[in-house]
């Protein structure tokens, strides 16, 4: 496993914004997708969104219309632009990257993926 290293974390209040950034290895190929999660304490992992290399985006319901998930492949990073946040999107946030997060199982897979982040703590507050 690749260890990949999220940024932009931190503690804002509901309705404010975050934009968490991941970069990742340009040699990671375009059967891959690349995706991010979140786990909150006493709770399974989650996927929040998702990216095909070529931009079809996927996106958890929880987040739809809040989150918004794109990449720089110039500059071979990750983003997820948070808006609107609420106090249930509390969370260590990871990036990951696998042929996995392509599937219709990206959301609930719970498994290893060939890349995954050390994590980025979100505290929202009301």
């Amino acid at each position: 496993q690749v260890q990949l290293a999220e940024s932009g974390g931190g503690s804002v209040q509901t309705g404010g914004s975050l934009r968490l950034s991941c970069p990742f290895p340009g040699y990671i190929d375009s059967t891959n997708c690349l995706g991010w999660y979140r786990q909150a304490p006493g709770k399974e992992r989650e996927g929040v969104a998702v990216i095909e290399m070529y931009g079809t985006t996927r996106y958890s319901d929880s987040v739809k219309g809040r989150f918004t998930i794109s990449q720089d492949n110039a500059k071979h990073t990750l983003f997820l632009q948070m808006d609107n946040v609420k106090p249930e999107d509390t969370a260590m946030y990871y990036c990951a990257a696998d042929t996995v997060l392509c599937s219709r199982r990206w959301r609930s897979y719970a498994g290893p993926t060939r890349y995954w982040g050390q994590g980025t703590q979100v505290t929202v507050s009301s």
